[in-house]
């Protein structure tokens, strides 16, 4: 990819303009009220016009102006992953407590494993129920495109993956809260609410908005919710060490005449942690003064959210409908199975931790 680009820099920059200008559309739409008021982010927008690209205009525009997309779904969106490491603390972890660190962890490990057995009971490809997995387990869109450069899935996997999340994130974000209206959530604490919030909704977006719909009503679980989702955020680096290696030694075994295959090493991930330490360091630096400190942190995650509305556009301009009605409602049956044990599941664990 590298070597493309400096080979045909002008048409690559095309590539990547065409992606820029569609992601300062998708960030103009995303201040819209009623997009807004559905926490639709950017990122969201921004693949929803790379589809609309697709499926209408990109074969009227240079076949030459393809690799700077691909560049935007590859180098970019690895920058976008590791910065995104300014948005967490290890502090942050230490401050919640183990209880929420305890649900994090198993309702991680039980989605991903859910989601693979499922996948095949379904007769879902590998690849597909892998990046549906991911998203429900950790983060949602961010958590799919991280997962995207060691799956090595084609784009329209990626775009099915972000669907799912989209549906049934939003879907639980304005579920939550009448749960809690309607006396559902009364055997749970303020705390365990919020537990139960960060570590079961898809999407930091919907954990916010959940959770101040419910401090509206009466609650005071916001805060501890979106922190439990940054601690669940953090495990997406050791997530995708694993399926590095997984990966790796399933296609190893593949190999003929017993050629070892290489193993894909997600550097980024590593970045990734990095940057996290180097922001906990910050946040701990007396001699920065912290309006200072705020909006240089401001700055960086507006620029990492561009980054990563960039990603998305680019996924999404790879993405064709045709290739939607080829995947078939299998992968959504199992995003949907994947909710009902977030929500039923997620309960009970949050019950038994605490």
């Amino acid at each position: 990819m590298i070597s493309e680009f400096k080979e045909n820099r002008p048409d690559v920059l095309h590539g990547i303009l065409l992606i820029v200008l569609f992601s300062f559309s998708a960030f103009y739409i995303a201040e819209f009220d009623f997009v807004r008021r559905l926490s639709l982010s950017p990122l969201i927008v921004g693949i929803i016009l790379g589809m609309l690209y697709a499926n209408s205009l990109r074969n009227k525009l240079p076949h030459t102006w393809v690799p700077g997309i691909r560049f935007c779904t590859k180098q970019v969106l690895r920058l976008g992953v590791i910065l995104y490491g300014f948005r967490l603390t290890f502090q942050q972890v230490a401050a919640i407590g183990l209880p929420a660190i305890a649900a994090d962890l198993l309702i991680v490990c039980g989605t991903l494993l859910i989601g693979i057995l499922a996948g095949r009971l379904l007769k879902v490809d590998g690849e597909t129920s892998l990046m549906t997995s991911v998203g429900s387990a950790i983060c949602g869109a961010a958590a799919v495109l991280g997962a995207e450069p060691v799956v090595k899935c084609q784009p329209h996997k990626t775009a099915v993956a972000v669907s799912t999340v989209v549906i049934f994130g939003t879907l639980s974000m304005f579920l939550y809260p009448v749960l809690y209206r309607s006396g559902v959530l009364d055997g749970l604490t303020d705390r365990q609410i919020a537990v139960y919030l960060g570590s079961t909704l898809h999407e930091v977006a919907h954990v916010v908005g959940a959770g101040n719909a419910i401090d509206a009503a009466g609650g005071h679980v916001a805060d501890a919710a979106t922190v439990t989702k940054m601690i669940r955020v953090m495990m997406l680096a050791p997530v995708l060490v694993i399926m590095s290696m997984v990966l790796s030694r399933k296609n190893r075994s593949r190999t003929e005449n017993g050629v070892r295959g290489k193993v894909t090493v997600p550097w980024f991930a590593f970045l990734f942690l990095a940057v996290i330490g180097i922001n906990s360091l910050l946040q701990n630096a007396s001699f920065i003064p912290s309006d200072m400190l705020a909006s240089g942190l401001e700055l960086i995650n507006g620029f990492d959210t561009f980054l990563l509305t960039m990603a998305m556009t680019a996924l999404g301009a790879e993405t064709s409908f045709d290739k939607f009605r080829q995947a078939g409602a299998k992968p959504f049956m199992l995003a949907g199975i994947l909710y009902l044990w977030l929500v039923f599941g997620g309960y009970a664990i949050v019950l038994i931790v605490g």
